[in-house]
């Protein structure tokens, strides 16, 4: 077959693997001049930053893609596991190391919290056991296929159901399980890891630390953009065309079916669609007169970032790869997204990876990604939000580090959500779609294929299962397997 595939992000490149390996003929069309949409790299100054994703878990399903072609993973892309997942900090002076040990993080939460340790142990078990029952048939099958349903997996997660915390929130789920308010507040911060707010979120969302604590968090040698340039470079082994600054016009549909797309003018046509570009634009942009699902797009949205490029002069050995700055009043904090602003006190997390490449940053130097949550773009006004945003920000990291960090700041860079959804397309700047707020949020996402046109698949964050790398790998692996 002849596949034609709209966007590079990672779950494009992931689709041009599987089809290329099943022999079809893959051409990839991307408006940028780069592969891997969000994640993506750039230089500022003597320093390197990842663009966008800065956390990897779940690895094997990167390995999966060099295993299906024969290749081993090893000779092309390198990770190492992380010991310290994250470091959090409070305002009252307490720092809580997440080691990746589970009984090594429980004995520092009782030293640190006086939190009993197999009170910690109990959370990461509850975790497991949510994932183990839902998480593989949920994440890694497409939820809207009959056959999906008719397994004694499906059967067994369905009759636990009361088990599962679907009917509670994350933060209720939290409070009877963890209730020491900072464990709470930092299992309640795994909502943010699909944009949604963990006072509302379902419990069953609490399978996420699972990722972190079971499977473990690593870090990808030459940063997370090596994840892009690893399956890039194994899609063009193996026969993928690339087109770059090529902008997709329209999805031609004749009779029902995908046949075609527009770009630049011209028409190419394909037996098979793949689409990587965000679910609403993909609709409003490239389908205009196919009958849209207005109920999947009208779908209130997840959160987007704010986030400041920092090349700092100094080194900070009380912080690692990952790192937590919480807000006092979380609740408030999400409230606030909720209408559409951001907090005066906002948790900050920042991301420095010359820890582990030293070559990110100069000698003495550090590379701090540095991200705040905000609402997606509803109309506020950047401009004055920005410095705003920045100034607490600064104040805040200043008074928890002890040190005017703005008085270290060498360079910068800013992204929000506007210039989000004009690098990515990310309607209204949201980085993971709908949000999962709704309990039946799962089943409102839209499917990895089209109902009513024949040939045509989605992929990406914004459809099922979600945001995130290892969903993006695995959106294009349903594909892969409904496509046999």
């Amino acid at each position: 077959m002849k596949v034609g595939i709209i966007g590079s992000g990672i779950a494009g490149l992931a689709s041009a693997v599987r089809m290329a390996l099943k022999g079809h003929e893959v051409t990839v069309f991307e408006s940028n001049n780069y592969p891997g949409g969000k994640l993506s790299a750039f230089e500022l100054g003597n320093y390197r930053f990842d663009a966008g994703p800065s956390l990897f878990t779940m690895p094997h399903y990167v390995d999966e893609l060099f295993e299906l072609a024969g290749e081993n993973p090893r000779d092309y892309f390198g990770y190492e596991k992380l010991d310290t997942v994250c470091h959090y900090f409070w305002e009252d002076g307490t720092r809580l190391n997440a080691y990746a040990d589970k009984q090594a993080f429980a004995e520092e939460t009782e030293r640190v919290l006086q939190v009993p340790a197999k009170r910690l142990i109990k959370v990461l078990r509850e975790s497991e056991r949510k994932y183990e029952l839902t998480g593989r048939t949920f994440l890694e099958k497409s939820l809207h296929r009959v056959d999906t349903w008719l397994t004694k997996d499906v059967a067994r997660a369905i009759v636990r159901i009361p088990t599962l915390d679907l009917f509670s929130s994350m933060n209720r789920a939290n409070e009877r399980i963890a209730k020491h308010p900072k464990l709470v507040q930092l299992f309640n911060r795994f909502a943010t890891y699909n944009g949604s707010n963990p006072y509302k979120a379902p419990g069953l969302l609490n399978i996420i630390p699972h990722f972190e604590h079971h499977i473990g968090a690593y870090f990808p040698k030459g940063g997370m953009h090596a994840i892009t340039e690893s399956i890039y470079e194994l899609a063009k082994r193996k026969g993928v065309k690339f087109v770059f600054e090529a902008t997709v016009d329209q999805i031609v549909v004749e009779n029902r079916k995908a046949k075609s797309l527009i770009v630049k003018g011209q028409k190419h046509g394909f037996d098979r669609i793949i689409c990587n570009m965000d679910i609403f634009h993909a609709y409003r942009q490239l389908l205009p007169d196919q009958k849209a699902p207005e109920r999947i797009l009208k779908q209130p949205k997840s959160t987007s970032a704010l986030i400041f490029y920092w090349g700092i002069r100094q080194n900070f050995s009380e912080l690692g790869v990952h790192n937590i700055f919480f807000s006092e009043d979380y609740r408030r904090e999400f409230a606030e997204m909720e209408a559409g602003k951001v907090f005066d006190d906002p948790t900050v997390y920042i991301n420095i990876t010359s820890k582990r490449e030293p070559s990110d940053a100069p000698a003495g130097g550090e590379n701090w990604f540095v991200m705040i949550n905000v609402p997606p773009n509803t109309g506020q006004n950047w401009e004055e939000v920005i410095p705003e945003v920045r100034q607490n920000t600064l104040k805040k990291l200043s008074r928890m580090l002890k040190v005017d960090v703005e008085q270290l700041i060498e360079c910068e860079e800013i992204l929000d959500p506007v210039r989000i959804e004009s690098k990515t397309a990310s309607h209204l700047g949201a980085l993971y779609g709908t949000s999962s707020n709704n309990r039946m949020a799962a089943f409102l996402r839209h499917p990895n294929f089209s109902n009513r046109i024949q040939d045509l698949y989605f992929c990406g964050g914004s459809v099922h299962p979600g945001g995130g790398i290892p969903l993006c790998l695995l959106s294009a692996k349903i594909i892969d397997e409904i496509t046999d």
